[in-house]
């Protein structure tokens, strides 16, 4: 199966945030190994607007920084997408995507993660530090 550049409908797509992409790094949690035993074959994808978010993260100093400065690393196995918004922050326009595309959604965000589940969108976080679920309403 095959998906466009645009959008997740014609196959399994899950949409990656700054957060999921640092739970290798803070968590020593495999991600995409992790996603690929719970979902099976899949597609990451990143909005530009994450890129440039971990950009300004990796500018920082300590953990933080470190781990933002080694997500940008992995986010080169993502494919990267605009969301085609121009206002908003880059979680609404993370909860917009997810929600026009059909998306699932990676995050550890919790603020992020109960706006997602309260509009229906499924979401993988990390479960007990140590490995990744699915939550659905």
């Amino acid at each position: 199966m095959a998906t466009d550049r645009d959008g997740c409908a014609d196959r399994v797509s899950i949409l990656l945030d700054a957060n999921a992409l640092m739970i290798p790094f803070q968590f020593r949690v495999d991600l995409f190994e992790e996603l690929r035993n719970l979902i099976g074959a899949y597609e990451p994808l990143i909005l530009t607007e994450v890129i440039q978010e971990l950009r300004g993260l990796s500018r920082g100093r300590g953990k933080g920084g470190s781990a933002a400065r080694s997500a940008l690393l992995l986010a080169d196995r993502c494919l990267e997408t605009g969301s085609g918004y121009s206002d908003g922050t880059v979680d609404e326009k993370i909860l917009r995507f997810a929600g026009e595309h059909g998306c699932m959604v990676c995050t550890n965000d919790r603020d992020l993660r109960d706006s997602l589940l309260s509009r229906g969108i499924p979401v993988i976080t990390l479960m007990q530090q140590k490995k990744l679920g699915i939550l659905r309403r």
